[in-house]
């Protein structure tokens, strides 16, 4: 479960950030999530409750958005979105792959007051 761990390290950000811009109560948080994050949405909501308990953004809302995966050939250029967990290019075959998209991990705006 490492929604857990990545939910206390969002959770810092999120509090330096309101601390920053000296919030005094973080109404809204957005996250984007690469789909090879793996993120198990609900499980990581509650980890990001339990880590900013007591806080400025203890009943923040958090939206994720998963962002879905994006690979490119190595050996003929295709970009292509894999289908059924097939990591083989859809027009020549080869496994030689890069992610493009679908690792990412951040958070994407803070709402507060």
């Amino acid at each position: 479960m490492h929604e857990i761990r990545i939910a206390e390290d969002l959770s810092a950000i999120v509090l330096e950030a309101a601390e920053r811009e000296h919030l005094s109560k973080v109404t809204q948080v957005n996250i984007e999530f690469g789909q090879m994050v793996q993120i198990v949405p609900d499980i990581f909501r509650f980890a990001f409750a339990e880590a900013v308990r007591d806080s400025v953004a203890d009943s923040a809302i958090v939206n994720i958005e998963i962002i879905p995966l994006r690979m490119r050939c190595v050996e003929c250029g295709n970009d292509f979105r894999p289908v059924n967990d097939s990591f083989a290019c859809d027009i020549c075959g080869s496994s030689d792959l890069e992610i493009i998209e679908g690792k990412e991990l951040f958070v994407k705006s803070i709402v507060g007051d």
